[in-house]
């Protein structure tokens, strides 16, 4: 019964964001910055679908930054984007390069001032980033970046990246950590979707000043105990279970 609640929520979630799209997409040509408004409305929709469907309540937790900041979130599924999308005033995303041609999700991400970057060619990526931050390319906003690179399973260990240090250090700006559990009700692959309590928590903000090693070691220590605890409160221990 969870499987088929899941496989509804799935296709509602889309047919959601088919519906959204299209309604606000005359609206978005006009002023751009209804894309805001459009995305806060589908994401603050998916999370009303999950509680009601497949019993995934969501809290956020921490203080929401509202200013020009970098956010380095751990990505353990698309969740997590739902909830940080649906809590920061103006989100805005470091993102594969592959997903400005998607429907839909490719032209609201265009509209609100995501960055493209080819993950391919990391020192080029890194680059770009950087040169398009700040030549205002990229709307003022709160940029999100996922230092892993991808979405990690609950459980499982992967490196930082070089492209959150890159930014903290090129842009000047404060990193905002946020840890995360949600991989252990909504995994990278699959359909089934667990009910429980899913959390995204903005954790202290890390001045601007850090040199790249230390700023680097700091973000993946705090990101991954924190993440850690989340993980645990949800009854999902890392260091014992095998990663999905």
């Amino acid at each position: 019964m969870q499987w088929l609640r899941s496989l509804l929520f799935i296709a509602l979630m889309y047919v959601v964001m088919g519906v959204m799209g299209i309604a606000y997409f005359i609206p978005t040509l006009i002023n751009r910055d209804m894309a805001y408004v459009a995305v806060d409305h589908y994401t603050k929709t998916v999370r009303w679908l999950a509680h009601h469907i497949v019993g995934l309540r969501s809290e956020i937790r921490g203080t929401v930054p509202t200013d020009e900041v970098l956010i380095c979130s751990k990505h353990q599924s698309f969740f997590d984007i739902i909830l940080i999308v649906s809590a920061v005033p103006r989100p805005k995303f470091i993102m594969k390069k592959q997903l400005k041609w998607a429907p839909v999700l490719g032209y609201y991400a265009k509209a609100i001032g995501c960055v493209p970057v080819d993950r391919g060619k990391r020192g080029a990526a890194v680059k770009q980033m950087l040169a398009d931050v700040a030549s205002g390319r990229s709307r003022p906003g709160q940029l999100i970046i996922f230092p892993q690179g991808t979405r990690v399973a609950a459980g499982a260990k992967k490196p930082y990246k070089v492209g959150a240090a890159a930014l903290y250090s090129g842009s000047g700006q404060t990193a905002i950590p946020a840890a995360t559990n949600v991989g252990v009700f909504w995994p990278r692959h699959g359909i089934l979707r667990k009910p429980g309590l899913a959390v995204v928590e903005f954790l202290d903000p890390i001045e601007p000043g850090l040199e790249v090693t230390a700023f680097t070691m700091k973000l993946e220590q705090v990101i991954e105990e924190n993440s850690n605890r989340l993980m645990r409160e949800a009854g999902f221990d890392p260091d014992i279970h095998a990663a999905d």
